[in-house]
């Protein structure tokens, strides 16, 4: 089961990266920790891990966040499943190689959210699938900013 956290105030200043974890697609936010404002930044498509890390490291040098955000898929009823363990490897591994703190984000629903907002925006169809995942992970940071992290990986 997933808890909630204190007050991201506690987080600090600058910018922050939120990923929405899947097998074959990340999608990728950038967000202000002052002003609380996040913005889909791009959707990464490679199923290669190789390849994956190095449009992060990319976009980490680009946008010189000093945390990351990743959003964490939990059934309804909070338990988790294996696409769970894969995003919290996928943490891990964000952590290991570019040093900066990781928080988890209960992402639930958030993939739902991002479809609604595209809905109001008249995005359908291909065009909504290209940025879905995106605007998901601007909707985990959106739940960071507005109610915190469930977790954090440990500092080495």
């Amino acid at each position: 089961m997933l808890n909630s956290s204190p007050d991201v105030s506690a987080y600090g200043h600058g910018s922050i990266l939120a990923f929405d974890f899947g097998k074959v697609r990340i999608g990728v936010a950038v967000g202000e920790m002052q002003t609380k404002t996040a913005h889909p930044l791009e959707t990464i498509c490679a199923e290669v891990n190789s390849l994956r890390f190095e449009r992060i490291g990319q976009l980490i040098r680009e946008w010189q966040p000093n945390q990351l955000v990743v959003g964490l898929p939990v059934h309804l009823d909070g338990t988790e499943h294996e696409t769970t363990a894969l995003a919290r490897k996928f943490g891990q591994r964000l952590h290991g190689r570019f040093s900066l703190p990781v928080y988890w984000v209960d992402e639930r629903l958030s993939s739902v959210l991002a479809q609604s907002l595209l809905a109001e925006a008249n995005v359908f169809g291909r065009k909504q699938k290209n940025v879905l995942d995106q605007v998901a992970a601007q909707a985990i940071l959106h739940t960071f900013f507005d109610s915190g992290a469930i977790g954090r990986l440990p500092e080495n």
